[in-house]
């Protein structure tokens, strides 16, 4: 199983301001990122995965949450911390699939430490924000893809050692 961190940041690694992206609407962005996820088992924190309810992303979605025992929908399930989410995952993944970890802020840092590789969308800008990608030392990790858009640049990272 690869795990992949899947985000839009900007320069200043905000991620979020009040619920919301804080910077205004990315639609090449957004398909991007709904393109990759969307046959793949997802990993996000509950006050993400409410966010989301209306249209839920990736084929299987593991709710990591301390407040909250079960969700009401079918796809999902609820893990309580980063190895039950792990756990679940390799249950539902035939080993080489990727999982993406989709936020919030706080379950980017959770999972930092366990990431093979990050789906980055570096957005142009530093905007105010009250959530932030966790910082990331440069020296494990490798640009392996770039492609560059407007407003964004796309960039694929694995750690040092692996494959993305």
């Amino acid at each position: 199983m690869q795990l992949v961190s899947v985000a839009a940041l900007a320069e200043n690694r905000a991620i979020g301001r009040d619920g919301e992206v804080p910077w205004p609407h990315i639609e090449a962005d957004v398909r991007q990122y709904r393109e990759r996820v969307a046959n793949s088992p997802v990993i996000l924190g509950r006050r993400t995965f409410d966010s989301m309810r209306d249209d839920l992303p990736g084929s299987r979605q593991i709710v990591v949450s301390r407040s909250v025992e079960s969700v009401d929908v079918p796809t999902a399930v609820v893990a309580n911390d980063a190895d039950e989410a792990l756990e679940r995952a390799a249950a539902i993944t035939d080993g080489g699939e990727p999982v993406y970890v989709l936020g919030g802020g706080a379950i980017y840092e959770l999972f930092q430490p366990h990431l093979d590789g990050m789906a980055l969308s570096h957005v142009e800008g530093v905007y105010e924000g009250d959530t932030f990608y966790p910082a990331w030392d440069a020296g494990e990790w490798s640009v392996a893809a770039e492609t560059a858009f407007d407003r964004f640049t796309l960039r694929e990272w694995v750690r040092n050692g692996d494959r993305f």
